[in-house]
């Protein structure tokens, strides 16, 4: 099964919101917190040029307008264009001025999650990590185990996304294993996660720029492709629409 992979950072964000619907625009408006406003505007960006190219649809503001993407009454986001659902699977992530979204077709169980490599200290490894995982954990050199604790707990997060229940979920629920030690820079290693209810997850991680980054669905997917996106248009006089 085809994935398709875009990351944005707040730079590629216009600075006017013209680009969102009647209804992102108020769903803004009500955000009082800075770091919240910025961090679901370039979410919204990041799936919406994504949206575009997987859709074959002009990368031009009254496009961007008419794709809209929604809250399922689980949380996780819905694509629409037009008012109407998208034939499409998305799950949207962001972290430290990043956001990456996975879009596939439509029906599949997916999620996606960027991680920090950063230090965790040993009291949360005992509080979200199953057995298994913190085997895994005491296992690591020293030198490893910040890029394994980041991985481990994205692949959490993606699952839990994958099954629309997000942190609401006991993270001890989904136990992630690595398919590989090593790792590419630049390709995509295999991962698996299971939930307890026997439940299982394909997918796949990548390691670049101290950032983890996570993909599981099912069916299982094919590593993720990255997208190409064309230059943006602004200017709506320019449309021929």
């Amino acid at each position: 099964m085809k994935v398709y992979w875009l990351e944005q950072s707040e730079a590629d964000v216009p600075a006017e919101n013209d680009w969102l619907s009647a209804n992102e625009a108020v769903c803004l408006d009500g955000m009082r917190f800075a770091k919240r406003r910025a961090d679901w505007r370039l979410g919204r960006w990041t799936a919406k040029r994504a949206l575009s190219v997987y859709l074959d649809v002009p990368a031009h503001l009254q496009t961007f307008k008419k794709i809209e993407i929604r809250p399922a009454p689980s949380g996780a986001p819905e694509a629409f264009f037009v008012n109407q659902p998208a034939a499409v699977t998305i799950s949207i992530s962001h972290r430290a001025g990043i956001a990456a979204c996975a879009v596939a077709m439509s029906g599949v169980k997916m999620g996606c999650d960027l991680e920090m490599v950063e230090p965790r200290s040993d009291a949360f490894v005992a509080d979200y990590f199953t057995l298994e995982e913190q085997a895994l954990v005491a296992r690591a050199s020293a030198a490893d185990r910040a890029r394994l604790l980041a991985l481990l707990w994205s692949g959490k997060e993606s699952a839990l996304k994958a099954l629309h229940e997000g942190l609401r979920l006991d993270t001890r629920s989904v136990i992630v294993s690595p398919g590989n030690a090593a790792f590419d820079l630049h390709g995509w290693s295999p991962m698996e996660v299971r939930h307890t209810d026997r439940r299982i997850f394909h997918g796949w991680w990548q390691h670049a720029d101290g950032i983890v980054r996570t993909l599981v669905a099912a069916p299982p997917p094919n590593p993720p492709i990255r997208l190409r996106i064309p230059d943006y248009v602004p200017d709506a006089a320019s449309l021929c629409m």
